[in-house]
């Protein structure tokens, strides 16, 4: 199996080094590239391909959101996982609507990070409890609640479909969990956005935590 290849952008050359050396402890885990500034990391992203971006938000020329936002032109495949010690409101908001594909507080464990780097490679939205329950908490405040008439309800179909997306299954295995084709899980999916008037999976997951429709962070055991 070809390893997941990294990049890491943190000015701080120690918390560099520690987070490669945890992330080089594991095979299937790569470090191909690291930069101590945003335009940096930038330019490793455009250069490199990699699968992961594990960033901080505060970086020195090009912020985090900064180099999130521009990295979906410049390595559109690359997924972004932010590192960092900062939870405000406004970083939060930001970065996922950046593109941000998970947000870790640097409180968390080796093992927390390693299993991140993963998930948002597999496609997973990765999201640190306390960030998930802030996310759905201002989500809620700036949305109108489908309860109030402002959209259309979602069927039980969709939001079966949208449950097992909250719980981090692709496409394939919430096709394979219903016994429906993946066209059809596509179908609800683009449904679903246009009923919640959001513009991504992401979007429409934290919409539906923020009604408490779903569990972010659930997992599914079966």
């Amino acid at each position: 199996m070809e390893a997941i290849r990294i990049i890491l952008g943190e000015d701080h050359a120690l918390v560099r080094e520690g987070t490669r050396h945890i992330l080089e402890q594991h095979g299937d885990l790569a470090v191909v590239g690291e930069g101590g500034d945003g335009q940096e990391v930038l330019e490793l992203a455009e250069r490199l391909k990699p699968n992961v971006a594990v960033l901080d938000i505060r970086l020195p020329k090009l912020n985090g959101i900064e180099v999130v936002r521009e990295m979906r032109h410049r390595s559109p495949d690359t997924k972004a996982l932010m590192l960092t010690a900062y939870d405000d409101d406004d970083y939060v908001l930001a970065l996922m609507e950046a593109g941000a594909s998970g947000y870790l507080l640097k409180t968390c464990r080796a093992n927390e990070l390693v299993e991140a780097v993963r998930a948002v490679h597999r496609g997973e939205p990765v999201l640190h409890p306390a960030i998930a329950m802030k996310i759905a908490r201002l989500w809620a405040a700036r949305r109108v609640p489908v309860e109030s008439g402002a959209a259309e309800p979602l069927s039980p179909r969709e939001r079966e479909v949208l449950e097992l997306a909250a719980k981090g299954l692709r496409n394939r295995a919430i096709a394979e969990n219903l016994g429906i084709s993946v066209r059809t899980v596509e179908g609800h999916l683009n449904s679903i956005l246009g009923k919640l008037g959001v513009s991504s999976r992401i979007e429409a997951v934290l919409y539906a935590a923020s009604h408490q429709w779903v569990t972010l962070g659930e997992e599914d055991d079966a």
